[in-house]
């Protein structure tokens, strides 16, 4: 049965601990995660492998959940507040009157994640993608191409940040992911594991996206892709088994990384669709291998 509190002042005790959620740093110092909006809240209460430890909802945010998988059995407490309150406590009115405050969970271990995967899908490697709103629309993206996990260097955006979460649409709560902390040395723990490790870069003597070749000889493709200032790193494009670049117009030099994320996937995807054959073997477009 649903615990329902209600609270009318900021410094009711029930809600403390939503009180640090304007700091993202003490919070996960304090080892927990805000979800924010009536879409996340919903998928963060519906997966067991979270933790939820208190609601902060309106009444009508409330009466939305009230059918959403994993509210009706050991349902964490709910404690129901006006919007206006809802703000003061969060900070930000993007939340649509509904925040859940969950456990961090423990950070995967690379190796562990990489042994689990579907290695007939893609993954993205990010080097120093800071901005919550790229990597948010990159797990997005992630989910809606098929990509089976999103692996993030020092220095990029927590995927359980509340602004990467909300940009993400959830999705960063679902898209399996881990941090590679040895960087650049762990990308050769990624090979190890059969995966081509292939560079997105604008630069002219990458191969065009079009004729590259993915999955050459059964081996899996890891697209690594860096911040829109500086790209990848040197020591990450020398690692790299490949390079791809998209082709553009004359007056564009590059693309949002979430943009191309988005287009390369979405690429990888239409040509195992497009390639599949009926004895599960699949080749090029036009039955040859291009070269890289």
């Amino acid at each position: 049965m649903v615990e329902v509190i209600r609270v009318e002042a900021l410094d009711d005790p029930h809600i403390a601990i939503f009180r640090h959620i304007p700091d993202p740093v003490r919070l996960r110092e304090l080892g927990a995660f805000v979800a924010e909006g009536r879409f996340a809240v919903r998928k963060l209460i519906a997966d067991p492998r979270f933790r939820v430890q208190a609601l902060l909802v309106t009444p009508a945010a409330l009466e939305s959940l009230k059918d959403a998988d994993g509210l009706a059995e050991d349902a964490p407490p709910v404690y129901v507040a006006s919007r206006t309150l809802i703000k003061e406590i969060g900070g930000y009115d993007f939340h649509q009157g509904c925040l859940g405050l969950a456990d961090r969970p423990q950070p995967e271990r690379l190796t562990a994640l990489l042994d689990r995967l579907d290695r007939r899908r893609p993954i993205v490697i990010l080097e120093q993608v800071s901005n919550p709103d790229n990597v948010g629309g990159i797990f997005r993206n992630a989910a809606a191409f098929g990509a089976a996990a999103v692996l993030l260097s020092p220095g990029c955006c927590d995927p359980l940040y509340r602004k990467a979460i909300r940009t993400s649409i959830g999705t960063s709560l679902q898209v399996p992911f881990a941090g590679v902390d040895d960087w650049p040395g762990g990308l050769a723990a990624i090979r190890r594991r059969d995966y081509d490790l292939v560079a997105l870069t604008p630069k002219v003597d990458a191969t065009c996206l079009e004729r590259y070749v993915f999955f050459e000889d059964g081996r899996s493709v890891a697209l690594m892709l860096g911040n829109e200032g500086d790209g990848l790193s040197f020591d990450a494009l020398e690692a790299a088994d490949g390079s791809v670049r998209i082709s553009l117009g004359p007056t564009v030099d590059s693309l949002n990384v979430a943009t191309t994320t988005a287009i390369v996937l979405h690429h990888i995807r239409s040509l195992s669709e497009a390639c599949a054959q009926p004895d599960g073997e699949s080749s090029s477009p036009d039955g040859r291998s291009p070269s890289r």
